[in-house]
């Protein structure tokens, strides 16, 4: 229910009858910088001029627009940060008890040290952990924290980290050094031309690739930072050698897993390989919604931050913390990384069914718990965006990356995989005609960073 108004599923007319949306995304752009304050929920990076763009509720895996539309999310359900689903009920009555309480206060909340207890108790090998509410916040910290322990500026870095200048900092070397980590043509403007050389990427499992430029630089690496697993299969072997390395050279081994953390076990997924770092960056699914971010490491590496300055009031705030501790408590007692492998599969294997079935070039890459489809086609944007806009119509927020939760069931995998094989059928048929183009019926999505007109 709505402002009053029930609701109900039904099916969508070929064109989205979405006009608040989109007309609000209009006007928005006008007045906040890029329109919103996340790229990844750009409007553009979808469906431009037909997406949805806002929400009035979300519950579970359903979305309703301004216009009361009611939508299954087989997308990125908040961007990974709903693990349990939207407007999980237990986590939400845990949130209520606390804000009834008062979430904040000249004092600390007591949940800030139970959830440490709880994150050290998960990963034995570390000692202490910071807090923040973003990932990106956490990984600056965990680099501001790296740099300090090892007295060096140098990071080497593989996969995506966040927005901050030490991160952006690559491309003041190399215009594209980022291009091949996740989001391509992200400008540095605005980060200082000193930083330049300070950040150093390598490629995930190109192990002769990061020898190389661990050696070139000469003792001046402090810190190596990268992601456990997004796109391809986790290479244990790689991990291992990373690990070695940074051993060798006395840098720290950040691995970042705001992305990977609380999908595949309760805790970091490196957990499952054997293979331990020095920080651990976690987020995410850490509060099923609820902002929440901690920087888990050993405690000689995290003692550095008492000689630097790292402080922020919303930090201390009750919410978060209390949002992830029921995240935990439910992931132990709902077996949630289980019910993500079973029913990732059963998406997986049925998208690449489809894929065969229809001869088309797609490829299924992540984890079980975070599938991504890989369109090696000729028009890979003009295939994203068309497949987005006919599942729209067919009530479905569809893209080609997939966060699942524990609100995902068998029954929502196969009526997805119904719609997405007759929108793929469409397409196929389409290509071999040369038709592809004029089953758009607006602008083709963003891939990356682009300037909003």
């Amino acid at each position: 229910m709505i402002n009053g108004k029930e609701y109900s599923v039904r099916q969508h007319p070929r064109t989205p009858k979405n006009i608040r949306g989109p007309a609000l995304w209009k006007r928005a752009k006008q007045i906040i910088p890029g329109g919103n304050q996340l790229l990844s929920k750009r409007a553009e990076m979808f469906l431009p001029e037909f997406w949805p763009a806002y929400y009035q509720k979300s519950q579970g895996i359903n979305v309703w627009d301004l216009n009361g539309n009611r939508y299954t999310d087989i997308s990125i359900m908040g961007i990974g940060s709903c693990v349990l689903g939207y407007a999980n009920p237990q986590v939400n009555a845990a949130v209520k008890k606390a804000i009834d309480r008062g979430s904040m206060s000249t004092l600390n909340c007591p949940e800030e040290v139970e959830l440490a207890e709880k994150l050290i108790a998960l990963h034995p090998w570390a000692g202490m952990v910071r807090f923040a509410r973003t990932g990106g916040e956490a990984c600056s910290i965990a680099v501001r924290i790296a740099r300090a322990f090892s007295g060096k500026d140098a990071v080497l870095f593989c996969g995506y980290h966040g927005w901050s200048d030490w991160y952006l900092a690559s491309n003041l070397s190399e215009s594209k050094n980022l291009d091949g980590q996740l989001l391509p043509g992200l400008a540095p403007k605005g980060v200082p031309k000193a930083l330049a050389q300070t950040a150093i990427p390598f490629h995930y499992g190109a192990l002769s690739e990061l020898k190389a430029k661990v050696a070139a630089r000469k003792g001046k690496i402090g810190t190596i930072i990268m992601e456990v697993q997004r796109h391809k299969s986790v290479d244990v072997e790689f991990l291992k050698a990373v690990r070695a390395i940074a051993t060798k050279i006395k840098a720290v081994l950040i691995f970042d897993e705001v992305t990977s953390g609380f999908r595949m076990c309760c805790g970091g997924a490196h957990m499952l390989y054997g293979v331990e770092p020095d920080i651990v960056v976690l987020g995410k699914a850490l509060g099923n919604g609820y902002p929440i971010a901690s920087v888990v490491g050993r405690k000689n590496v995290m003692q550095a931050a008492q000689g630097t300055f790292i402080s922020s009031t919303y930090w201390t705030e009750r919410i978060g913390f209390t949002a992830a501790l029921e995240l935990i408590r439910q992931f132990k007692k709902r077996r949630v990384p289980k019910h993500l492998e079973r029913i990732g599969a059963e998406l997986i294997t049925g998208l690449r069914s489809i894929f065969a079935l229809h001869d088309l070039k797609i490829e299924v890459e992540g984890a079980y718990a975070n599938p991504i489809l890989a369109i090696h086609e000729k028009d890979p944007l003009v295939v994203k965006t068309v497949f987005t806009q006919e599942m729209l119509k067919r009530g479905f927020l569809a893209s080609t990356t997939i966060y699942l939760s524990m609100a995902h069931t068998s029954q929502v995998i196969k009526r997805y995989l119904a719609h997405a094989s007759e929108v793929f059928a469409l397409i196929a048929r389409a290509k071999k005609e040369n038709k592809l183009s004029q089953l758009l019926n607006g602008p083709v999505c963003h891939s990356g960073f682009q300037r909003l007109a």
